[in-house]
């Protein structure tokens, strides 16, 4: 039978995609339904159909799965953040463990055997909401001029007014509010993107959950000072905890939130924080942490908590006895370089955003670490350099590159460099897969892999795997 473009169905639940989109099937016709969750029964309407598949809008839940829970957000269905808010967090964690296990499978050409032998139990959270430290807010106005701030609804840039998002700290809401009663009260307006004119873009907010502290930066569509703006900060510094307000020069019709100046107008120009280094068998705190400057530019894992766990379970596969040469590859603000290096001889850390390796040298300075040294430039440029030129070999290398992996070159040069362990941390399991057949290919081995859930609610999952050399 061919279906076509507003066809009703009804559809049991059997799958779900990468995305979170429910996967059911109609006398063999595949249809991928947002919203719907394993086991569910539900009525569809086909939007896009396609010869063998189609994409439908979740019209009812008929049968509600026993996966299915309340979303805590009555925004999840709109708001392009939350895709698994309707599925009970246990489910979530199954999700997310047997996403990283299938890519392993299909993109990595793992044996399905062997990935369920090296794969260990994913790491989830105690409370799934309220773990996020830092929020952009995009600022604009609704159908009736008023001014609004929340979320993007899902593919698009209309804003979906909201001050209290689930995922946020509760201060959030507080100084959500606060900001726009001082626009309203000063007839400050709104960026439009469509006209590129009006103040106000983004408002940032960032919390060291350790610390307390608390970060404001608005994105602001002028070099001018804000008007009335000793109003504002007279407002925000009532708020426990504010310790930085600052704007963000952004005068570009772009989709890029931040400017590339930051003016501080009140208070301190960083907050601090600090990761801790947990037990890997229960996860418990110990009195060993790295302490952080955050600036609003910093790149700063968003959940603290799971970063912690992350971290630590990194730190135990790198195996370090203080006799090791550590590199550690697109290091950021050189969190797990200086994890690293209270147990190994040496870590070298590379990332290819100048402002970062500035604030992973004063952040090693500030925890009076002595033995790390910080590179500007791609890893694939400076590993050969270093390599190559000046002989710099390395023991362990610990890899942490952004969603689209490793670069060939840089995969290369560590085949070539032969360490003893390779710890692959990845934000994305496909390329994870991707990447790991290649280092397989070239002589190593997996020996342990987990998941870790840092991001509840959503569809996406952290992943740390530990490789040795075949012949090691």
């Amino acid at each position: 039978m061919e279906y076509k473009k507003n066809d009703i169905l009804t559809v049991t639940i059997e799958d779900m995609g990468s995305d979170g989109e429910g996967i059911g099937k109609v006398d063999g016709y595949t249809l991928f339904i947002k919203d719907a969750v394993i086991g569910d029964v539900v009525t569809c309407k086909i939007m896009k159909a396609k010869k063998n598949y189609a994409y439908a809008r979740l019209e009812k839940v008929m049968e509600p799965s026993s996966l299915r829970t309340a979303p805590v957000c009555k925004y999840h269905k709109q708001c392009g953040g939350c895709q698994l808010q309707a599925m009970s967090y246990e489910a979530q964690l199954k999700y997310k463990q047997n996403k990283v296990r299938n890519n392993l499978i299909r993109i990595g050409g793992f044996d399905k055997e062997f990935v369920d032998h090296i794969m260990e139990p994913v790491v989830g959270m105690e409370n799934p909401y309220h773990y996020r430290n830092k929020a952009q807010f995009p600022v604009g106005t609704d159908k009736d001029g008023n001014l609004i701030t929340g979320f993007y609804a899902g593919r698009t840039h209309d804003i979906i007014a909201n001050t209290d998002c689930a995922l946020g700290v509760k201060e959030n809401k507080e100084i959500l509010e606060t900001v726009l009663r001082y626009m309203k009260e000063n007839g400050i307006t709104a960026y439009d993107e469509k006209t590129g004119k009006g103040i106000v873009r983004h408002i940032l907010i960032r919390k060291g959950f350790t610390s307390g502290e608390i970060m404001v930066c608005l994105v602001i569509n002028t070099s001018k000072p804000l008007p009335a703006q000793e109003k504002l900060i007279g407002l925000l510094q009532e708020i426990p905890g504010m310790t930085s307000v600052s704007v963000s020069i952004n005068t570009e019709r772009t989709n890029v939130i931040m400017g590339k100046e930051v003016r501080t107008i009140w208070g301190e120009d960083t907050i601090t924080d600090t990761i801790h280094v947990r037990n890997t068998s229960d996860f418990s705190l110990t009195d060993k942490g790295i302490s952080f400057h955050i600036s609003p530019l910093s790149f700063y894992q968003v959940n603290p908590v799971q970063t912690e766990k992350l971290y630590s379970l990194a730190l135990e596969y790198a195996g370090l006895t203080g006799q090791e040469t550590v590199w550690d590859l697109y290091c950021g603000i050189g969190t797990i370089s200086l994890f690293l290096a209270g147990k190994a001889k040496r870590v070298y850390g590379v990332e290819i955003v100048p402002q970062a390796i500035e604030d992973a040298r004063k952040n090693a300075e500030f925890n009076q670490i002595t033995n790390v040294e910080f590179f500007t430039g791609k890893a694939e440029e400076v590993l050969p350099e270093k390599y190559e030129q000046e002989g710099i070999h390395a023991d362990v290398i610990v890899v942490d590159p952004p969603r689209k992996g490793c670069d060939q070159a840089c995969l290369d040069t560590m085949l070539k460099m032969q360490p003893e362990r390779i710890v692959y941390v990845s934000c994305d399991s496909a390329t994870l897969a991707r990447d790991l057949k290649v280092l397989c290919d070239g002589g190593y081995e997996i020996v342990r892999g987990r998941a870790v859930d840092q991001f509840g609610g959503t569809v996406h999952v952290e992943s740390v795997v530990l490789m040795t050399r075949k012949d090691g």
